[in-house]
């Protein structure tokens, strides 16, 4: 299971990215956990600066924008 954090304020933008990333996840059949995270002390750990952002497994990949569909379905493949 891939656990994916967004980061964000809670705006409209963030719960989209939300959103999107839980619809491909079960488009592709890939078992997520999708979390949102407002916390500005948690935010600024993963050093980011512009949200929504995208934390995979702890990983940050990426921040500023709401993440296209080749993005997303590129982290939910990955192994």
């Amino acid at each position: 299971m891939k656990n994916i954090l967004v980061l964000g304020s809670g705006c409209t933008k963030c719960k989209k990215t939300a959103e999107v990333i839980e619809k491909i996840a079960a488009e592709l059949d890939v078992n997520v956990s999708v979390s949102k995270e407002t916390s500005p002390q948690v935010i600024m750990k993963y050093g980011v600066m512009s949200t929504p952002a995208v934390v995979v497994n702890e990983q940050l990949v990426h921040s500023g924008s709401i993440p296209d569909t080749t993005k997303i379905t590129s982290w939910l493949k990955e192994a």
